[in-house]
């Protein structure tokens, strides 16, 4: 649930710094976008530190290279961070890591069903953990991918 923690925290206090006026933050789904981000890079880091045998140990067994998928994994996830950011990039790399929620539900049901702890915790059990991916889709669906109106993407014109 950390990575939740994570979000809401870093779209709250992007909100905030968005009313006391940096424009870039202003609308909600720019705070998202940006607590999307810094979530999946607080994720990815798990990936390349202390945690990564745990985090090996949710690759299913059918799947080849459990090392190699969790170096490539991270990597996805702090390029799909980054793209985020970039309004350019915006719209495919919210696509991208769309797919890739999906794509890694497997391993997040494999380590429920198989007991698999992260630092010594048990991992998300399934029901919340699909929920949480939903929400993960979800947002970034409505943050990056769906039109927005002046209100809610861009910053606020200038009151003098």
């Amino acid at each position: 649930m950390a990575p939740l923690i994570v979000l809401v925290v870093v779209a709250l206090v992007a909100r905030l710094i968005g009313y006391a006026g940096v424009s870039q933050l202003r609308g909600w789904a720019a705070c998202t976008r940006l607590a999307l981000a810094v979530m999946l890079c607080f994720t990815a880091a798990a990936h390349f530190n202390s945690m990564r045998p745990d985090i090996i140990a949710m690759v299913p067994p059918s799947v080849p290279s459990p090392e190699f998928m969790v170096t490539f994994t991270g990597i996805c996830e702090i390029l799909g961070a980054v793209g985020l950011l970039v309004p350019r990039t915006r719209r495919i790399a919210a696509a991208a890591l769309i797919v890739f929620m999906l794509a890694v539900l497997p391993a997040n049901i494999h380590a429920a069903q198989a007991g698999v702890t992260l630092r010594g915790a048990p991992a998300t059990p399934i029901g919340p953990r699909v929920a949480l991916q939903g929400l993960f889709i979800v947002l970034l669906w409505w943050s990056a991918l769906r039109r927005h109106g002046p209100r809610n993407d861009r910053p606020a014109p200038q009151r003098g």
